[in-house]
């Protein structure tokens, strides 16, 4: 009798049911758009996504409606660049670029490095700590 392979974290790895088949369209839409728009944020900003579901856990509903807006926004900004990458062919940098001035595409150039600084700055020091403990601990 051959041993069939158990999947690691078994109870993780099933399927949630949630509408029959007979359901409309519509339930069916509502009841994949949350964790559809839960994996979208996630996709683009994992460690703020974490965050404010951590921040939600321990806050209950008080922070309910600070991450359904970030959410909103995400998504929002998200349909936003998709629609002027199809209309015009260029991404959001080259789109700006072609419409402003040099000194003023270098000062939102400048302005973005720092921003995605400021975001990255977690995930450095993150890094570091955890391989400091991995390797010298």
């Amino acid at each position: 009798m051959l041993n069939t392979p158990q999947l690691s974290l078994a109870e993780i790895n099933n399927t949630v049911p949630v509408a029959g088949e007979k359901a409309g369209f519509l339930r069916k839409l509502f009841a994949f758009s949350g964790p559809g728009a839960l994996v979208a944020v996630g996709y683009m900003d994992p460690s703020n996504w974490i965050t404010s579901i951590q921040g939600g856990a321990l806050y209950s509903y008080l922070l309910l409606s600070v991450i359904l807006l970030s959410s909103l926004i995400a998504m929002l900004l998200q349909a936003m660049c998709a629609k002027l990458g199809i209309v015009t062919g260029q991404d959001l940098a080259q789109a700006t670029r072609s419409r402003v001035g040099p000194k003023t595409a270098a000062l939102l150039w400048i302005t973005t490095e720092l921003a995605i600084m400021a975001t990255e700055i977690a995930e450095v020091i993150g890094s570091a700590v955890a391989l400091n403990l991995l390797i010298f601990r």
